[in-house]
Order: C-alpha cells, then sequence, then structure tokens
C-alpha cells in the first residue's frame, strides 16, 4: 500500500489527532460537494501521545464508534501519517524512465536520503513535472514512513472496521483541503498563506504559496493545556472540562483568568513559529493568516492574532460552500469545520 495511491470506492477520511477521531465522507456532483457523514469522536487521554498511537485498542474503538454515530456504509478509508513521521524529499530523475523503471530507480535512489533500513520503511513517489531548467529530468516527490507509524494506523482502521485504502501525509492532505478555500482569501497572486492548526497538543504551521506547501514547522502547545488549567482551577475531570469549553457553564472568572491568558498564549506560539519561517526564508512576512484546529473556534481568536500580528487572519471552514446530507446537523459542522481540515483533504481523495 503506497502513501500516495489512487482509489474509486467511496472513501471515509479518518483524520486521528491526540484527542478525538474525525470522520468526514463526501460526494461530488458536478463541481458541487457534499457532506454526506460526519463525526467527531473523543479519544481517552493518551491514546495517541503526539501524533503517535499508543493505545490501538482505543483507537480503533473510537473509530468504531465513529463510524456507526456518522452512519456512513463506505468500508473503505483514507487515514493520514504526521508530518514528524515522514520524510519528503524531491529528487531528479531522468524524464524518459517507463513507470516500472522509475519505480526500481526511486527504490535505489531512496537509501540515500532515509536514515533506516529500506525494509523498515513505506515508499512512495509522485512525479511533479520537469525540472527547471532542464528538460531530460523531472522531479519526483519521494515519501517514506516508517512502516509502524502506516501500520498501527491501518490496524486501528481495521479494528474499527475500516480498510485503510489510501496512507496519505497529513501536509498534503491540508493542501487538498486548502484548495476549497483558495476564494475566501485575500491574497494577491503568488500570495503566501500562513495555516496554523492548534490542536490539542500539537501547534503546526503550513506555509503555502499558490496552494503548494512551502514549509512546516510543529511545536507542543495546543488546546489541552486550556483543558488543564480549566480541570486544575475548577476541580473537574477531563471530559468535563473538555465539555465546558465547548458549551460553557464555567464561573465568569473563566473569561479573564483562564481564557484571555490561553489565547495571549496562542498570539505568541504563531508569533514564535512566524520567527522561525521567516529566520530561515527569504520571506520576512505573510499576506494571510488561516487558523484551523479546534481551539480556531474560540471567540475573538482570529482577531486577537490580526490586531497583535498585523496580517489578516480568517478561520478555515473547507466545508462552508458544501451542500449537506440528511443526516449532518449544520450546527454542529460548523462547530467543528475548522478543526476538519486534514479529514476533509483525506475524504477528498475519493474523487482522484
Amino acid at each position: 500500500m503506497g502513501l500516495i495511491t489512487k482509489s474509486h470506492a467511496p472513501l471515509v477520511g479518518v483524520d486521528i489527532s491526540s484527542t478525538a477521531v474525525k470522520l468526514l465522507q463526501l460526494s461530488r456532483s458536478g463541481d458541487r460537494y457534499r457532506v454526506e457523514h460526519y463525526a467527531v469522536e473523543p479519544l481517552p487521554p493518551n491514546a495517541v501521545v503526539e501524533k503517535n498511537i499508543v493505545e490501538v485498542e482505543a483507537v480503533g474503538e473510537a473509530i468504531r464508534r465513529a463510524v456507526s454515530r456518522s452512519g456512513t456504509k463506505a468500508r473503505h478509508a483514507a487515514a493520514a501519517v504526521a508530518g514528524s513521521a515522514v520524510i519528503t524529499k524531491i529528487i531528479p530523475m531522468p524524464s524518459d524512465l517507463e513507470d516500472d523503471d522509475m519505480e526500481s530507480q526511486v527504490e535505489l535512489e531512496a537509501v540515500n536520503y532515509i536514515p533506516y533500513p529500506i525494509e523498515e520503511v513505506n515508499l512512495d513517489y509522485e512525479v511533479l513535472g520537469p525540472m527547471p531548467g532542464n528538460a531530460e529530468m523531472v522531479q519526483v516527490l519521494l515519501a517514506a514512513s516508517r512502516s509502524e507509524n502506516v501500520e498501527m494506523r491501518a490496524s486501528a482502521l481495521e479494528l474499527g472496521g475500516l480498510t485503510a485504502r489510501i496512507m496519505d501525509v497529513e501536509a498534503f492532505a491540508i493542501e487538498n483541503a486548502f484548495a476549497l478555500l483558495s476564494n475566501t482569501l485575500n491574497v494577491p497572486r503568488d500570495g503566501i498563506v500562513a495555516m496554523v492548526d492548534v490542536g490539542a497538543t500539537m501547534t503546526t504551521l503550513n506555509i503555502l504559496r499558490n496552494g503548494r506547501s512551502l514549509y512546516s514547522r510543529e511545536q507542543v502547545f495546543g488546546g489541552k493545556q486550556l483543558t488543564d488549567e480549566v480541570m486544575r482551577r475548577y476541580g473537574l475531570s477531563y471530559e468535563e472540562a473538555g465539555l465546558a469549553k465547548r458549551q460553557g457553564g464555567l464561573p465568569e472568572s473563566y473569561e479573564i483568568e483562564v481564557l484571555e491568558p490561553f489565547k495571549e498564549a496562542l498570539v505568541q506560539q504563531i508569533s514564535r513559529l512566524l520567527q522561525f519561517f521567516y529566520a530561515g526564508s527569504e520571506f520576512n512576512r505573510v499576506d494571510q493568516i488561516v487558523l484551523a484546529g479546534g481551539c480556531a473556534s474560540i471567540p475573538g481568536v482570529a482577531e486577537m492574532v490580526e490586531e497583535q500580528l498585523g496580517v489578516q487572519t480568517i478561520v478555515a471552514n473547507p466545508l462552508a460552500q458544501m451542500t449537506l446530507g440528511p443526516r449532518v446537523q449544520a450546527h454542529a459542522l460548523a462547530q467543528d469545520a475548522p478543526a476538519l481540515m486534514i479529514a476533509c483533504g483525506l475524504a477528498l481523495r475519493s474523487f482522484d
């Protein structure tokens, strides 16, 4: 099973994050998409740690619950491995190679780029196009991940009643979903967009230009810090704190004493990630910031980022232009949408 294969049976996108399993199935007629099925199912603490699956059974159970709650009949899934678990390199190859020769040549070349024994790795490649300034060569994108990363995800899906048809890379899935946002952006041609995904434990910065990822970096920071603070301060369990964060019902002091400092910390993290990008590239500004992930839904966060960093900021909703199937509740979907970028990018693989 490759990391970038094609498929034709209806697929559900399954994003396995640190705190939840997010499942999404789309259909398409003409150029309109429709959300047919979706579910977000929480995971027990530490079942997934920094995007590595620790307890396969717990994740499999959550997938099974998500499948049943969403009502999907599809049995084939697309999932993704995290950027930190994948090595991607663009390598030059002679353009006149047949497919089979290209494959064996890529495998031979891969040894030079991958720090693990080749038999412990899942490899895939995609020809991107001609090499600038050299018609006899093509640029080939090589993607490789330790087999155990791929196998853990495949096993969890299987326990949940699904078969892994596609194993993608999170950054590519985000690129895929990002295409759906392009008409909501306000950037010049060749503009630079910073997509910041604030998850439960990790914040990931993806820099995109013309819809392609230029740079990616993750750091440990996320909504779990807010949950932990709510637990500590108000004596709640992990589940109660997570619920209170979403549905309200906390004392008045919460906004000022807990939520505001968290939002300030979030803005600082985004600022730091951007500084890393500027320091290592020829760019010193971005044209727009797009916030995704669970924390993007916190009221006022986008405004605060925009005000403090001086860059126009919006909250990602890759599903904004889609119609909804009968099983989908509009209100719940709108709240979860910013956290569904990866699931959406994976669900789109149905139409490759």
